[in-house]
Protein backbone atom coordinates (compact mmCIF):
# COMPACT_ATOMS: atom_id res chain seq x y z
CA UNK A 1 0.00 0.00 0.00
CA UNK A 2 1.18 3.26 -1.17
CA UNK A 3 0.57 6.98 0.26
CA UNK A 4 -2.62 7.47 -2.38
CA UNK A 5 -3.58 4.32 -1.75
CA UNK A 6 -3.52 4.58 2.23
CA UNK A 7 -5.42 8.40 1.67
CA UNK A 8 -8.38 6.60 0.13
CA UNK A 9 -8.63 3.82 2.54
CA UNK A 10 -8.89 6.31 4.88
CA UNK A 11 -11.75 8.11 2.76
CA UNK A 12 -13.59 5.36 3.05
CA UNK A 13 -13.45 4.47 6.26
CA UNK A 14 -13.58 8.04 7.75
CA UNK A 15 -15.93 9.67 5.78
CA UNK A 16 -13.68 12.59 5.17
CA UNK A 17 -12.92 13.44 1.14
CA UNK A 18 -9.79 12.55 -0.43
CA UNK A 19 -8.47 16.17 -0.04
CA UNK A 20 -9.37 16.43 3.87
CA UNK A 21 -8.02 12.35 4.33
CA UNK A 22 -4.59 13.48 2.65
CA UNK A 23 -4.13 16.82 5.33
CA UNK A 24 -5.14 14.80 7.94
CA UNK A 25 -2.84 11.59 7.24
CA UNK A 26 0.49 14.72 6.40
CA UNK A 27 0.11 16.52 9.88
CA UNK A 28 0.52 13.10 11.35
CA UNK A 29 3.19 12.31 9.53
CA UNK A 30 4.53 15.71 10.02
CA UNK A 31 3.08 15.71 14.08
CA UNK A 32 5.41 12.14 14.41
CA UNK A 33 8.13 13.49 12.82
CA UNK A 34 8.54 16.59 14.68
CA UNK A 35 8.09 14.75 18.01
CA UNK A 36 11.51 12.28 16.88
CA UNK A 37 13.38 15.07 15.62
CA UNK A 38 13.51 16.47 19.58
CA UNK A 39 14.13 13.09 20.55
CA UNK A 40 10.69 12.69 22.02
CA UNK A 41 8.92 8.79 21.44
CA UNK A 42 5.06 8.52 19.98
CA UNK A 43 3.19 5.83 21.96
CA UNK A 44 -0.13 5.23 20.16
CA UNK A 45 -1.49 2.45 22.64
CA UNK A 46 -2.64 -0.77 20.78
CA UNK A 47 -0.48 0.34 17.92
CA UNK A 48 2.92 0.91 18.36
CA UNK A 49 5.41 3.37 19.60
CA UNK A 50 8.14 5.42 16.92
CA UNK A 51 11.18 6.32 19.00
CA UNK A 52 14.71 7.34 18.01
CA UNK A 53 17.93 5.18 18.59
CA UNK A 54 21.47 6.08 19.05
CA UNK A 55 24.11 3.81 16.82
CA UNK A 56 27.56 4.31 18.56
CA UNK A 57 30.38 4.69 15.91
CA UNK A 58 32.02 1.88 14.69
CA UNK A 59 34.44 0.51 12.54
CA UNK A 60 33.75 -1.67 9.41
CA UNK A 61 35.14 -2.83 6.54
CA UNK A 62 34.94 -1.94 2.96
CA UNK A 63 34.02 -4.98 0.99
CA UNK A 64 35.70 -4.11 -2.01
CA UNK A 65 39.23 -3.28 -0.75
CA UNK A 66 39.06 -4.97 2.89
CA UNK A 67 40.32 -2.04 4.35
CA UNK A 68 38.61 -0.53 7.71
CA UNK A 69 36.47 2.57 7.28
CA UNK A 70 35.21 4.18 10.82
CA UNK A 71 30.99 4.52 10.38
CA UNK A 72 30.39 7.48 12.62
CA UNK A 73 27.38 7.52 15.22
CA UNK A 74 23.89 8.76 13.94
CA UNK A 75 20.36 8.61 15.53
CA UNK A 76 17.83 6.32 13.29
CA UNK A 77 13.81 5.94 14.05
CA UNK A 78 12.57 2.86 15.03
CA UNK A 79 9.27 1.41 15.42
CA UNK A 80 7.89 -1.61 18.03
CA UNK A 81 5.00 -2.84 17.37
CA UNK A 82 2.17 -3.28 19.81
CA UNK A 83 0.16 -6.35 21.60
CA UNK A 84 -2.58 -5.96 19.46
CA UNK A 85 -1.23 -5.08 15.70
CA UNK A 86 0.93 -7.88 16.51
CA UNK A 87 -1.99 -10.08 17.48
CA UNK A 88 -4.10 -9.10 14.08
CA UNK A 89 -1.11 -9.89 12.07
CA UNK A 90 -1.08 -13.29 13.30
CA UNK A 91 -4.30 -14.34 12.99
Amino acid sequence: MNKTELINAIAANSGLSKKDSEKALTATIDAITTALVSGDKVQLVGFGIFDVKDRAARTGRNPKTKEPINIPATRTPQFKAGKALKDSVAK
